[in-house]
């Protein structure tokens, strides 16, 4: 025997290393607004299951829901529910249905950045809102500003709209609330991932709109709530159905929820923005995974299948210290079930 035969299996061993369980690489794309939650979640969830990687990008919404139907992610994540067309269109690319599950619920927020005014607690009725992104309101000193805000000295500036560039589930719960207090805004713009803006400059995803009014003076624009925590940017209160001031906070978020819950459709599309309660903050939203039915890859299916039982379960407990809410127990249980569609 040739005396290097003895090390043939250890060289083999280094050239090819065996793998102590198969991997399953899952890929996911879609919305800003949950990125911050399901990249903790994704890691954490690949501690606990090393032979699985789930990567997620978050490229928006409106991306999400395309590269899902067009079959180039495994996975995809809206904070605006598909409609009719783009559900009808998902079954006709990819021979089955899609399924929503409800993530996390948040909130949008109004932000701004103007010297001078108070850093928290500054009001906006919807009207005013509107008013702002339709470009009827533009200046800060506008009376419809001054009635909600008795006693603060408002600038005579005027306001720099920024609203997102990308197809946004952010977009689409911000209008979907104006266009629900606003009948001018409705009939003018609508509610939409994409809408045709009427006055502003637009920026990529939350990350994009938040940098662009922190550098801007007398600038305002929406995020979801935690963008606007981890940027420090001052951010307002909003006047709710009951007529009250509510802070963007996860009591608030959660007395939005409250409703929808009891009366959740089967097939988890709805919304909750401009909720009835004098607690409730008039833009929350949830968020869903998009999950197709079928799957070709069985190993996929499963791994997709668990990781929503950990996420409902165990995950809910990192919702809060990242600004999100929990989902209300009733919501959680339809989903328990609807997972067992997913083939």
């Amino acid at each position: 025997m040739h005396k290097w035969t003895k090390f043939l299996p250890m060289l083999a061993a280094l050239a090819f290393p065996v793998l102590g369980s198969a991997q399953v690489l899952i890929n996911g794309a879609g919305a800003t607004f949950p990125d911050p939650i399901y990249q903790k979640w994704f890691s954490d969830y690949h501690k606990a299951h090393p032979d699985v990687q789930i990567n997620y990008q978050a490229i928006g919404s409106g991306g999400g829901i395309k590269q899902v139907t067009e079959g180039t992610v495994d996975f995809g994540a809206t904070d605006g529910p598909m409609n009719d067309q783009q559900l009808a269109e998902f079954k006709t690319k990819r021979g089955g249905g899609v399924l929503h599950f409800p993530t996390v619920l948040g909130a949008v927020v109004p932000i701004y950045n103007v010297p001078g005014l108070p850093a928290s607690g500054f009001n906006f009725t919807g009207e005013a809102l509107a008013g702002i992104f339709m470009g009827t309101i533009t200046k800060w000193n506008d009376p419809a500003l001054a009635k909600a805000n008795p006693g603060v000295k408002l600038p005579d500036a005027d306001i720099l709209v920024v609203h997102r560039s990308d197809g946004s589930g952010t977009t689409y719960c911000w209008t979907d609330y104006l266009s629900k207090v606003s009948p001018g805004w409705k009939s003018k713009v609508g509610n939409g991932a994409s809408v045709n803006w009427p006055v502003g400059i637009g920026a990529k995803a939350n990350p994009g709109v938040a940098g662009q009014v922190k550098n801007t003076s007398n600038s305002v624009g929406y995020v979801e709530l935690i963008y606007a925590e981890q940027n420090k940017i001052p951010f307002g209160n909003v006047k709710n159905q009951s007529g009250v001031y509510v802070k963007p906070d996860l009591a608030g978020i959660t007395a939005a929820a409250a409703g929808a819950a009891k009366d959740m459709p089967e097939d988890f599309r709805v919304s909750i923005t401009n909720a009835p309660g004098k607690g409730a903050y008039p833009i929350s939203t949830f968020t869903w995974l998009l999950i197709p039915e079928k799957f070709q890859d069985q190993a996929k299916a499963k791994v997709l299948k668990d990781f929503v039982k950990w996420a409902l379960t165990a995950g809910q407990a990192m919702a809060e210290p990242l600004s999100y809410a929990r989902l209300p127990k009733e919501v959680i249980a339809k989903e328990e079930k609807a997972l067992a569609k997913v083939k």
